[in-house]
């Protein structure tokens, strides 16, 4: 189960996640991200995992596709935080191969 709630204001989109990241509701977020992305209107997109207590392989997918639409996340606890810096690891390597692509 996951819950999902929006926070918005003139500044800033947030969404919080409570619970597992996993099928189906990593389609759920994903959409969220996509709206987002359609309807930015300037506003900051934070995706709060503090109370995320499993993740999948989609869910961190979901949050790789949200991290290279320059979304920020709040996070705590190790595993949270290794999560994410393994996906900022698979972002950088992403970005580094696509712009030899073009070289």
């Amino acid at each position: 189960m996951l819950k999902i709630s929006i926070i918005e204001n003139d500044h800033k989109r947030q969404v919080v996640l409570e619970g597992k990241l996993v099928a189906p509701w990593t389609n759920e977020v994903k959409n969220i991200g996509q709206e987002a992305a359609v309807d930015r209107d300037h506003r900051e997109l934070i995706i709060d995992l503090r109370s995320v207590t499993a993740i999948s392989a989609d869910g961190e997918d979901v949050l790789l596709a949200l991290m290279d639409q320059g979304a920020r996340f709040r996070v705590s606890g190790v595993f949270m935080r290794q999560v994410l810096k393994h996906l900022s690891r698979r972002s950088r390597l992403a970005k580094g191969t696509s712009e030899r692509e073009k070289a």
